[in-house]
C-alpha cells in the first residue's frame, strides 16, 4: 500500500531518482527548456522550484545547499547569476509545463518544461508592469472628485438665493 507517500517514485530507487532529477535540473537551468515525459516534468517541477527560490538570496549557505542537490558548479553559478536575476520579483511559479502529445515509440505522454521568464513568446519580450492596488487608485480619485462638486454646489446655491 502507498499510504502517506506524497511524491512520484518514477519506478526508480532513491539514488537513481535523485541523480536523474539533478541531471534534468542542470539541463533545465542550462538550456532553459527541456522535453521529457509529463510524470518526470511534474517531479522536476517539485525538485527545481525550491532551488530557484533559494537562489534569490545569494549567500554561501544557499549556494552550498543548492550544490548539494545539483552537484554541478556550473549549473549553480548560472542559477544564482542569470536565473535569479530574472525571477527576483516573482513570488513563485518559476516553471511551466506544456503538454506536447504522445511519443511515437511507446505512446508516452510528452511535455516541455521551461523556465517562465526566459520564454519571449508568452510574455511578448516585454517586462511586466507592477500592478497597483485598488486602494491606491481609490484614494487618488476620492481626493480629487469631492472638491470640484463642492465648489459647484456652493456657487449654484448662492446664485439662486
Amino acid at each position: 500500500m502507498r499510504h502517506g507517500k506524497k511524491f512520484n517514485h518514477l519506478s526508480r530507487q532513491k539514488g537513481h531518482r535523485r541523480a536523474m532529477l539533478a541531471n534534468m535540473a542542470c539541463s533545465l537551468i542550462e538550456h532553459k527548456r527541456i522535453n521529457t515525459t509529463v510524470a518526470k516534468a511534474k517531479a522536476l517541477k517539485q525538485f527545481v522550484e525550491p532551488l530557484v527560490t533559494k537562489s534569490k538570496e545569494d549567500t554561501t549557505h544557499n549556494r552550498r545547499t543548492v550544490f548539494a542537490y545539483l552537484r554541478d558548479k556550473y549549473a549553480v553559478t548560472e542559477l544564482f547569476r542569470e536565473v535569479a536575476a530574472k525571477v527576483g520579483d516573482r513570488p513563485g511559479g518559476y516553471t511551466r509545463i506544456i503538454k506536447l502529445g504522445n511519443r511515437l515509440g511507446d505512446n508516452a505522454d510528452m511535455a516541455m518544461i521551461e523556465l517562465v521568464d526566459f520564454n519571449t513568446l508568452y510574455n511578448g519580450g516585454k517586462k511586466e508592469v507592477k500592478k497597483t492596488t485598488r486602494r491606491g487608485k481609490a484614494k487618488k480619485v476620492e481626493g480629487a472628485a469631492p472638491e470640484a462638486p463642492a465648489a459647484e454646489t456652493s456657487s449654484t446655491t448662492e446664485a439662486t438665493e
